[in-house]
């Protein structure tokens, strides 16, 4: 399954439930002081603009459309983020939290044909969702150390995400044709095929389908 993508839940990040707690690395929260948790709301709405923007359809936002969005100065941008790849790796990070509030586990003991239409489903939601953000990522990548390694963190999720659900088929098979196996649905479940039928003119109903019936096939479902 998965919820519904939108806001984020009201007691995510560090808004009016949480002005005055930080999240430490292990999910708990410390309190802070009054300028810490400015601070922390300030480059939390930074990082916000940024995403918004990017998920409408502004994949080059400026300094000053992200200041206008955020509702603070130009100048605390650069007091917060000296540069592009500390803004846009931050923006990565909150972008793949964003996904994981949304993200519920496919239940590995399901018959085959129903986890195949929950992680489908599932994933071309989630890919249809991020393919404004991933769009403008491609554009900084090459230039972002933080940024390809965000990439391949996802990357690995979801390839894991995919050992997970069909951990039964897969170890059914012999080593080499498992390796070939899943590859090929990391292949068929990432945004890069998802993008190629989206931009091919394919509407999100028919890429979702593409995407079954191929996920099927290489499970021997079909």
């Amino acid at each position: 399954m998965v919820r519904r993508i939108g806001a984020a839940p009201a007691d995510a990040g560090a808004g009016a439930g949480g002005a005055g707690r930080s999240r430490t690395d292990h999910g708990g929260a410390v309190p802070v002081d009054g300028r810490a948790a400015r601070a922390i709301r300030t480059r939390t709405a930074i990082v916000d603009a940024l995403l918004d923007l990017l998920h409408e359809g502004d994949l080059q936002p400026t300094a000053t459309r992200i200041a206008d969005r955020a509702g603070i100065s130009l100048r605390l941008i650069y007091h917060h983020f000296g540069d592009l790849e500390s803004l846009f790796r931050s923006a990565a990070d909150r972008e793949a939290e964003r996904l994981s509030e949304h993200v519920e586990p496919v239940d590995p003991h399901l018959p085959l044909d129903a986890r195949i239409d929950a992680l489908v489903a599932q994933r071309s939601q989630l890919l249809e969702w991020i393919t404004p953000v991933r769009s403008a990522s491609l554009l900084q990548e090459p230039f972002s150390e933080g940024l390809r390694a965000a990439r391949d963190a996802l990357v690995g999720l979801g390839e894991q995400q995919v050992f997970d659900v069909f951990a039964t088929e897969l170890a059914a098979l012999a080593p080499k044709r498992r390796a070939l196996v899943s590859s090929a649905l990391g292949s068929v479940l990432s945004w890069g095929l998802w993008n190629d039928l989206r931009t091919s003119g394919r509407s999100i109903d028919e890429s979702t389908a593409a995407v079954r019936v191929t996920v099927a096939a290489l499970l021997g479902a079909g």
